[in-house]
């Protein structure tokens, strides 16, 4: 292994919902470590200027436009990406969505979007990079998905679903691409204090009240901040990791423990 297990020198990175929180976090560690980053989201806005934050750094980013759920479109950014460099070492399937429901309150409509998002998105990504990881004998593949991939979480059947189904489609790459060379691993963060959330909380009667229980759901007492699940996705990108794959890196303050 080099002497700096952690760089990623020379590597190029693409990041789905990356404009803010955790998909932000992961690019600018990326960025810091040598990586050449392509941050991806449906907020132009966000995205340009999170660019020009990574930027102002004196580190190398570009901003690409993308819904992860339209398949012509990622085409289109994969394009662009092995156009420039001929290869993609790092993906990371951050893009999500979420919704608050038991199944009697999910409509149809609601079911499909998650879908559409949380678990197409996933594989519309990993369909147009895997090849050339395959061709190339290396590659590594990060998929963000949750506490609420591994185990039940209330009023959240519909988001349960698509999370357990990013862990199905990590643990079926992983065994299916490990003597290919291509190294395919998900997070599962617990709750994160991320913009949205923040956003949400705001949505409560007591703010305060709300941001107190969820920070009391794991048993550290408190959120994580998304650079603490940046700094396990730069430990699954990197030669530290490099017998891990197929793997669930819980990130949940021992939520899952208990």
């Amino acid at each position: 292994m080099s002497q700096n297990m952690f760089s990623l020198n020379g590597k190029t990175a693409l990041i789905t919902g990356a404009a803010s929180g955790i998909g932000l976090a992961i690019a600018t560690l990326f960025a810091r470590q040598g990586a050449i980053v392509y941050l991806t989201d449906i907020s132009r806005e966000q995205g340009e200027k999170a660019v020009e934050e990574i930027r102002r750094e004196g580190f190398i980013a570009e901003f690409l436009p993308l819904d992860v759920s339209d398949g012509g479109a990622v085409q289109a950014v994969a394009e662009t990406v092995l156009k420039a460099h001929n290869k993609l070492d790092i993906l990371v399937n951050n893009a999500g969505i979420g919704f608050v429901g038991t199944l009697l309150e999910t409509k149809a409509e609601d079911m499909d979007r998650l879908y559409q998002v949380n678990v197409k998105g996933v594989f519309n990504l990993c369909k147009v990079f895997l090849p050339g990881m395959v061709a190339r004998k290396a590659g590594n593949i990060i998929n963000i998905a949750s506490i609420a991939g591994i185990q039940a979480v209330r009023e959240r059947m519909a988001y349960c679903t698509t999370k357990f189904a990013v862990v199905g489609i990590t643990k079926s790459l992983a065994v299916d691409h490990a003597k290919q060379g291509v190294r395919v691993n998900a997070i599962c963060p617990g709750r994160v204090e991320t913009p949205f959330v923040k956003m949400r909380l705001r949505e409560y009667p007591d703010p305060e009240k709300a941001y107190q229980e969820m920070s009391a759901t794991q048993p550290l007492g408190r959120m994580a901040q998304p650079e603490e699940v940046a700094s396990v996705a730069l430990f699954l990108a990197s030669e530290a990791a490099s017998f891990v794959t197929g793997s669930c890196q819980m990130v949940d303050g021992g939520w899952s423990a208990g």
